[in-house]
């Protein structure tokens, strides 16, 4: 397939998300790169605005939506908590009202946040068919325009900036790890990656029970429906199913070898990067991490640049996983 989008729109997404956003440093650990045996360049979405990558894909979309609609009645999304802040915050600095539903079991940080950029919180059952349901209602209801977190290729756009960023400043990587849920995020490194460094392989991370790599490997969606959420730690990542948009696009553009990483092992990479870098990264992230360190041998050739996505740093500090114990898989 073409891509649906390419760095000519990334850049213009650049440009009209920009002044809303952080460029977020890239990280480098002389310690983490000696375990891992290879030099691993981070990438801090963990400090950009809201806490997580969502904020460029959420920002993208959202004005985009006001410059075409300038009298929009608003925006409505569903979340499990880093896409409803990034919409939140979005619609408050392009001035429209905006409802975010998000299931019963979300993070109290992450609600809190939502509620703090003026959105409103709807709470529904948490299961992906709940989300999608009670959002569909709210915009027929009210008019809003639906900012989905993954399917849709103006948040795809955005999230491609991550690459943009990180290719500008260590043009020459051959790897990029991308924790990944609905896609939207390894969809618009992958695209981005192959026009400003084709040699450059996007390796999607995914949490024990997503078997993302039987599907893209067969080129068909092998799930079970309904889709469901997978029993994970990591809250950001726990859509099982990639987008109908997505899907097609990391069948093309992205590794079809994805890294699997159990909770125990996401905590691992989690508490090292909360030591040894001092950085707040959430589960995710930490799946990412452990990936640099232990898996990257599993792929011929082995890469020797690595970009490693801190995807979110939204984190309960009073329920650190290595402190409570709980959960863990």
């Amino acid at each position: 397939m073409s891509a649906p989008f390419g760095l000519r729109e990334v850049r213009e997404a650049y440009s009209r998300a920009g002044r809303w956003l952080h460029y977020t440093p890239v990280l480098t650990s002389r310690c983490l790169d000696q375990l891992a045996g290879r030099q691993l360049f981070f990438k801090a979405e963990n400090l950009q605005k809201t806490g997580s990558f969502k904020a460029r894909g959420a920002c993208n979309a959202v004005f985009i939506e006001k410059e075409k609609n300038p009298a929009s009645p608003g925006v409505v999304t569903h979340s499990t908590g880093n896409h409803g802040q990034a919409v939140a915050y979005a619609a408050k600095c392009a001035g429209l009202p905006c409802s975010v539903v998000v299931p019963r079991d979300t993070p109290k940080v992450k609600c809190s946040a939502i509620e703090e950029y003026g959105a409103e919180l709807v709470f529904c059952e948490p299961s992906p068919k709940s989300r999608k349901e009670t959002c569909a209602e709210i915009a027929s209801k009210t008019g809003r325009t639906i900012i989905h977190p993954y399917d849709d290729y103006r948040v795809m756009t955005g999230q491609g900036t991550i690459a943009l960023e990180l290719l500008m400043e260590v043009p020459d990587l051959d790897a990029i790890l991308v924790p990944i849920s609905g896609g939207g995020m390894t969809s618009g490194i992958a695209i981005t990656a192959r026009e400003m460094q084709p040699a450059c392989r996007v390796f999607p991370v995914e949490p024990a029970g997503k078997f993302l790599e039987k599907s893209l490997r067969s080129r068909e969606r092998l799930w079970p429906n309904p889709p469901q959420f997978l029993d994970t730690i990591a809250d950001a990542i726990r859509t099982q199913q990639v987008g109908d948009l997505t899907f097609p696009i990391l069948c093309e553009f992205a590794q079809h070898k994805v890294f699997t990483v159990t909770d125990q092992q996401m905590v691992e990479g989690m508490r090292l990067t909360f030591e040894r870098m001092k950085m707040v990264v959430e589960a995710a992230s930490g799946a990412a991490v452990y990936a640099a360190l232990h898996q990257l041998e599993e792929v011929t050739p082995s890469p020797q640049k690595v970009g490693v996505i801190l995807c979110g740093g939204n984190v309960d500090l009073d329920l650190l996983p290595w402190a409570t114990q709980v959960g863990l898989k």
